[in-house]
This record gives C-alpha cells, structure tokens and sequence, in this order.
C-alpha cells in the first residue's frame, strides 16, 4: 500500500501515544518552574537538595532508558509502558505524601525509572506504516514543544492555588490517565517491526559512539538541558527576591513562550528550506550565552530578568527543534534509532548535571554563580562545535523488501545509483533497505518502484 492517508489504527496509535507522552512529560516538567521556591518549605530543604530533586530525574532516565527500549522488545511494548507509567505513579504519590525533600527527591527518582520513551515509540513503529512513520514521528514531537509550554504555566498556577503536594497527586492522576488510554485507545499489535530509524540495535552502540559529529550534536543536547535545569534552579528565587510573586511567574513563562514559538518556524524555514543548519545552531549557542550575561548581570531589575529569559527560550525551543532533525541527518543510514536512544540519553544526563550542579552553585554563591556557570558552559559549547560540518540535506527511510528483491545481488547498487541517494544499507534478514535520500531529487515512491520491480 503506497498511499499517504492515515488508516484509523494509525491515527488511534498516533494521537493516543502522543497522548500518552505528553501526560507524562507535562508531570515531569510542572515541577520546574515551581521546586525551587515552593520546595524550600519542605523539611531539610536547601539549595543543593532541590537542585538534586530536579537533576535525580534525569539521571535515572539516563540509566534506565536504553535497557527499557531493548526489554520492550521481549516483554511486549505495552505491557512495559504500563509498568514505567505505574513506576512513574509510585514515584508522584511518594513526593506527594512527604513533607521531606528527601521524599520528594526519592519520588522524583522513581518517576524518572519509569522510562518508556523507547518502548512509545517502537510501538508506534509497528502500529504505522513505514510511508506515515515520520508525520506520526512528528507528531510526538510538536506535542513535547506544546507540552512544555503548558506545563511551565500550568505548574505556577496549581501550585499557588493548591500547594505543591497537589500538584504531585494532580500528576500521578495525568499518568494514571496515560494508563487508561494506553489500554483503551492505542492499538494492540501481535507483531514486533525491527526498524532500525525508530529503535535500538543491539550492538550499534560503537559505530554510533565513534561518529564524531554525533558525539558533537550529543554534547550539545546535554549542554542545554544542562543550562535549561541550572537556570530553573535559580529563576524562580531570582523574579520572587526581583518583587514578582511566585503565583504571578506563569504569566512571564506564558509570554516568553508565545513569542518563542512565533519565532521558531521562520527559524527552521531558514534552515531546513535554505540549507543553513549550522549557521542556525551556532547562533542559538550564541544567544544563550547572551542570555546567561544578561541573568547574570540583570540583579534585582525585573525587565532584565525577562529579557534574559526571553533570549533564553527563544534559543532554547529553536534548538529543541532543530538538534533531531540534525541527529537524523547526520546518523549512519540504520543506525538513527541507536543514535536518537544515546541523544536521548545524553540529554537526560544533561539535566541531572544541570540540575545537581546548578543546586551546589546557587547554595554556594548566588544565582550570579550560575548563570556564570552557564557563560563558561555556552562557551566552550560554541568551542566544540565550531568543527561541526554543514549536515547533509537528507532524509532517512526504511523500505520494505519482498523475498525476490532480497535475493536480488545488484539492488543495493541500483538503489546507489539513484539521484540523491547518499547512503543505502540492505539488511536481508530484516526484509528491510535502508536509505538516504535528499527529498528535492528523489522521493520514497520512485523508490519503492524500484524494489517493486526487483
């Protein structure tokens, strides 16, 4: 089947697990804006220990999300992402019961074991067709832009009206909602796809971990989430001492993200449709520098405070944009799965080093100390990509091999000698081919047409 219309199974798969990962991100992130200053009436709460609730998370992400995404593969994807979600549950009720940050810093480690990115995806890798994979993919992805937006005003707002074990109770209620709909709404599915674009190989780690360019896309994802939970460490107290209450901070995270997203898509236009990902990359690394001066300078002067964080997420949804796209460019042909699971990774290591280390900074000396911090950090960033080639303009795609088109010897050759082919790897025990293609000479149709007639 070669047409582009969703069938109901896959609009069903998609927009009930988009579902499903943007309840249980929305729970992670509305935490953020609000551990920092409403956290600091829990028992033994310092500084350090808030900044370790926030980062705790991430770390067992880290630890728990490769192994998550090949367990799926045995255990079946659903059953594990009920589990994470159930783990993810345990973990808001013992933050929301406890008047101690330790609690609060143990419940935010069990919501980060409950990892099921890996196991949404590869389910909805067999519940699409490989001709309506990237728009289902895509989706997921808008909805974790729109998700954060949501959360960061949401969280004041429940938080000032309810108090902070609410919103932990109001988060497992999310979670519990992902259950329901995971059993209801998604798709079950008797069969297993191995697809290499949207999971993990075993065994791919190395060709992934030596790719130089990768290895340089990775650090910078972990450099702005790192940045991103350093700065939520220290805004929060910074606007409340600046005379803004804390029950009023929803509105600057409302403002600062409308005008980020209305900047975001003339910013990817520019560097997909134009070809200047790089110029792009580079000067968001800049402006986040700018951004951290400007905090680190801004003092008790609110309008600072703003414009800071308005340069700040300005550069921060751009690169949150534009990073996976570069990481699909960039990864091997049949190894984009692998490399999107160690970015992953990556950025959730990111945010335990953000968050932990930002924690220490502020007890230590200041929100100055941070967002100084965040300077250096910018800058070396800037450093180490400085040596990052212009990606290639390609797309990455699976396609479907018969059993005579497996045994056919020279299609790997044929598929090679297309216009805009640039990588081909055939995979026979798969039934699969994997390709590279720049979109404006070729398209996956007249590909098709060439397996088809193998």
């Amino acid at each position: 089947m070669n047409d582009n219309k969703m069938t109901g199974v896959e609009l069903r798969a998609t927009w009930g697990l988009g579902t499903v990962f943007s309840l249980r991100m929305l729970g992670m992130f509305m935490v953020l804006p609000v551990l920092t200053t409403y956290g600091m009436a829990l028992q033994g709460a310092s500084e350090a220990l808030i900044g370790l609730a926030i980062g705790i998370y991430g770390l067992a992400q880290a630890i728990f999300q490769l192994p998550f995404g090949l367990i799926s593969d045995r255990v079946g994807r659903k059953p594990l992402i009920i589990g994470g979600l159930l783990v993810f549950i345990l973990g808001s009720v013992v933050a929301a019961v406890t008047d101690s940050i330790w609690g609060v810093i143990l419940g935010r480690a069990l919501q980060g074991s409950g990892a099921i990115a890996a196991a949404v995806m590869a389910l909805l890798s067999d519940l699409t067709r490989e001709q309506n994979r990237t728009k289902a993919m895509a989706f997921i992805g808008v909805s974790f832009g729109v998700t954060f937006a949501i959360a960061m005003v949401l969280g004041p707002i429940i938080t000032h009206a309810l108090g902070l074990h609410a919103l932990f109770w109001g988060i497992a209620f999310l979670a519990l909602g992902g259950i329901v709909i995971t059993l209801v709404v998604v798709p079950d599915t008797v069969t297993h796809v191995m697809n290499r674009e949207s999971g993990i190989v075993r065994g791919s780690f190395a060709n992934v971990l030596a790719n130089g360019q990768l290895l340089r896309l990775n650090f910078g994802i972990f450099c702005l989430h790192a940045l991103l939970m350093s700065s939520f460490v220290a805004l929060p107290p910074m606007m409340a001492k600046a005379g803004l209450a804390p029950a009023d901070h929803w509105k600057v995270y409302l403002v600062t993200m409308l005008v980020s997203f209305a900047a975001v898509v003339p910013c990817i236009i520019y560097a997909e449709v134009k070809r200047h990902m790089k110029q792009v990359f580079m000067g968001c690394i800049s402006v986040l520098f700018l951004a951290e001066i400007v905090l680190f300078g801004a003092g008790q002067r609110l309008w600072i405070i703003f414009a800071g964080i308005q340069l700040f997420f300005l550069a921060f949804n751009i690169m949150e944009a534009i990073l996976p796209s570069l990481i699909s460019k960039v990864a091997p042909a049949g190894y984009k799965g692998t490399a999107m699971g160690v970015y992953s990774t990556s950025q959730f290591l990111g945010v335990a080093a953000g968050g932990g280390l930002g924690g220490v900074l502020y007890q230590w000396h200041g929100a100055g100390l941070v967002f100084a911090f965040g300077a250096v950090l910018a800058i070396f960033w800037w450093w180490v990509s400085l040596s990052l080639r212009e990606p290639p303009y390609v797309s990455s795609l699976r396609l479907t091999l018969s059993a005579l088109a497996v045994k056919d010897g020279a299609l790997e050759q044929r598929l090679k000698s297309q216009p805009g082919v640039t990588e081909v790897v055939v995979v026979p025990e798969e039934r699969s081919a994997y390709v590279k293609i720049d979109t404006k000479r070729t398209s996956r149709l007249e590909l098709e047409r060439l397996v088809d007639a193998a």
